[in-house]
C-alpha cells in the first residue's frame, strides 16, 4: 500500500467517525473543530475526505496479491 492509499484510508475512517457521530448524536465533530459546516477549513476537510474515498474506491479492484501468488488447492477424489 503507497503513502497515498494510507493517508486516503485515515481520511477515509475520519469519514467514518464523524459520518457516526453525525447518525447517533447529531454532533458534527468537525465542523465543531474548525468552526461550522460553511467554514472554508471545514470545507476543505469535507473534501479531502471525499477524495479520499474515491482513492480508496482504487482498492476493491486491486487484486489481491496474496491470492495470485498461492494456486489454488483442490481436493482430490
Amino acid at each position: 500500500m503507497s503513502a497515498i492509499q494510507r493517508i486516503a484510508l485515515v481520511l477515509t475512517i475520519i469519514g467514518a467517525i464523524n459520518w457516526g457521530l453525525i447518525g447517533f448524536f447529531q454532533f458534527d465533530l468537525v465542523a465543531s473543530i474548525f468552526g461550522g459546516q460553511g467554514s472554508t477549513l471545514s470545507r476543505i476537510i469535507y473534501g479531502l475526505v471525499g477524495i479520499a474515498g474515491l482513492v480508496n474506491l482504487g482498492l476493491l479492484f486491486k487484486p489481491n496479491e496474496a491470492m495470485e501468488r498461492e494456486p489454488e488447492v483442490r481436493p482430490t477424489r
